[in-house]
């Protein structure tokens, strides 16, 4: 393989490459290392019928060569005519390369596949670079998205504001292209991690909710998505719960059986015990008084420990903290589209809503003033 030197000036760049993209602050730090060390890679290039090369490989080291002013460039002259084997060279060479972006592969792939020119297969394309298929499919899907998502798009893992892996972007893919793109900027401004970015779309996958909600929740924040598929997924397996069918209870005792059973007891009874008629009544009267002396005794131990004095003020605390439910976030749903709030009676509902909201204020009230109270005396 010989090296040979060219002159800069009868050297062109391949418009049709790959690679376009190239970030000024490595390409500044590839000149300071050529100028330090001199270039320690030759760039690959291929004879033209003028008489001048272009540039198969190394675009960002020319750039920094003439950059530098400097006359000539070592290179390798291919005689390679075959245009699909120069863009298979091209694509190999530069997936080595640090800066490549996912987007500018994805790009790469769907040419090769679709342009005329190529019409090649994936699985052709398999062969030829060592990439799975699935590795193949996986990128060109990146195109799905508009081009102000595609431009935040980055190489490697590391999640960053107002950038986007691929990662982040592949649970997002199947959605419809009004959802997906604005939830892509969503998940790019608040730094979303892959496994919250999952529920989201989940969350907008889910039938069960409509467009029109779908469109409302875009206006949340990352965060808040992400508490918005935890509440409806707590909703959803609530109300599953609900409709499993009951187990079938067993049927009662009749009066008859049960009167039959016991005069079989009674029988039992009668023929087995051996104690005169005095001595039992005289053993059952006394464990009678016992039992019922021991469940006075429960039962009061057991009221004192529920039903703390309402004389004190902390006892009438922990009776309303006792009587209040837990909070129970409604569905999506129903919090965001008045389409889906069903109701038979709305002027009951409205009376039962303010009678609430009134017995609610009143409460905060009183117990705002009590909260004050104790601040204040516990300062003193």
């Amino acid at each position: 393989m010989d090296i040979i030197n060219i002159a800069m000036n009868l050297i062109d760049e391949d418009t049709d490459q790959p690679r376009y993209q190239f970030d000024e602050e490595s390409l500044q730090e590839l000149m300071n290392s050529i100028n330090e060390l001199g270039l320690l890679s030759p760039i690959k290039v291929r004879t033209m019928p003028n008489g001048r090369y272009t540039i198969i490989y190394g675009n960002r080291r020319y750039k920094a060569s003439r950059m530098l002013n400097r006359p000539t460039i070592p290179c390798i002259v291919s005689t390679v005519t075959d245009e699909m084997e120069i863009y298979l060279e091209q694509i190999a060479e530069n997936l080595t390369r640090e800066g490549f972006s996912p987007i500018e592969e994805a790009e790469a792939f769907h040419k090769l596949l679709n342009d005329p020119k190529f019409s090649s297969s994936t699985k052709y394309l398999s062969s030829k670079l060592g990439k799975p298929e699935a590795y193949i499919k996986h990128k060109c899907d990146l195109l799905k998205f508009g081009n102000s998502i595609k431009k935040l798009v980055v190489s490697g893992t590391e999640i960053r504001k107002d950038r986007l892996t691929e990662d982040q972007l592949m649970p997002l893919k199947d959605l419809p292209i009004e959802h997906r793109d604005p939830l892509a900027l969503i998940v790019a401004r608040d730094e979303l991690a892959v496994s919250d970015v999952k529920k989201i779309a989940r969350l907008f996958k889910d039938n069960g909710i409509t467009a029109g909600t779908k469109d409302k929740l875009l206006y949340k924040s990352g965060r808040d998505l992400v508490e918005t598929w935890s509440v409806y997924e707590q909703n959803k397996a609530e109300r599953a719960k609900l409709k499993e069918p009951k187990e079938p209870k067993e049927p009662k005792e009749t009066k008859e059986s049960k009167e039959s059973k016991e005069s079989k007891e009674s029988k039992v009874d009668v023929a087995t015990t051996e104690m005169d008629d005095n001595s039992a009544k005289a053993i059952n009267s006394q464990a009678k008084a016992q039992s019922e002396s021991m469940a006075v005794a429960d039962l009061t131990r057991e009221s004192a420990k529920s039903y703390p004095s309402q004389t004190t003020i902390e006892g009438k605390l922990q009776q309303l903290l006792t009587s209040l439910p837990s909070p129970n976030p409604l569905p999506p749903e129903i919090m965001y589209s008045s389409e889906e709030l069903i109701i038979s009676n709305p002027e009951g509902f409205m009376n039962d809503v303010d009678k609430l909201i009134n017995s609610l204020e009143r409460h905060l009230v009183d117990w705002r003033k009590l909260r004050e109270l104790a601040m204040a005396k516990t300062k003193v």
